[in-house]
């Protein structure tokens, strides 16, 4: 990903149709203390992905983040403005979102999930996400990713409905303790969850379901 001339010689080669950019370096705290490999990941990463993409005449799908608005209402829609951020993870995510639009075909799909089962002791109370395990978004994304052509926006949420990260823990670790923001080595926020009514509506179109 951070190789500009390996991306490009290997997607000159390959010729795809869409290129699905789902490489991120994800670790919210870690990033506070790996500034430069987070931006290289992020930032630089994406935008070897969408100069490949140019060159080759691909369709770039960037898989983004809930973490590139600020966080204090939720219900985020697709055509909110992004930022002010929390933290650094959530800038260079949303300096990726303009890298990737810098694709002449894009699709930038904002998304959150965690592992198919949780892994931490506790679980944030006061922390409210549309966010779900990865079992249940991914094949969310496939489908988006082979209906590319027929979606007719440049950014797309996918997403569940809104509810406590404690609550999605216990969905399948009911004995994860509850905790709270205040307990994290980095500032994050009270509500990202996502608007995905776009998707919804976006599937049903296709006969699918909602």
């Amino acid at each position: 990903m951070t190789d500009a001339n390996s991306f490009l010689a290997v997607v000159t080669e390959l010729r795809p149709d869409v290129i699905v950019h789902t490489a991120a370096y994800t670790d919210v705290a870690g990033a506070e203390r790996e500034r430069e490999a987070c931006w290289r990941v992020n930032v630089e990463g994406t935008r070897n992905a969408a100069e490949a993409a140019a060159a080759n005449g691909a369709k770039l799908v960037h898989i983004s983040t809930d973490y590139v608005f600020w966080g204090d209402r939720g219900s985020y829609k697709e055509d909110d403005v992004g930022g002010p951020v929390r933290n650094y993870y959530a800038l260079t995510k949303l300096v990726a979102e303009e890298s990737a639009r810098s694709a002449p075909e894009r699709l930038v799909i904002r998304t959150s999930f965690r592992p198919r089962q949780w892994v931490h002791p506790s679980a944030f109370a006061d922390l409210y996400t549309s966010q779900d395990y990865v079992d249940v978004i991914a094949p969310e994304i496939v489908t988006a990713v082979l209906h590319h052509r027929d979606v007719p926006y440049q950014t797309l949420h996918i997403a569940t409905e809104r509810k406590s990260v404690l609550e999605l823990a216990r969905r399948r670790a009911p004995d994860v303790r509850s905790g709270l923001r205040s307990d994290a080595p980095v500032d994050l926020p009270e509500d990202v969850s996502l608007d995905s009514s776009r998707w919804r509506e976006l599937k049903r179109s296709w006969g699918l379901s909602s």
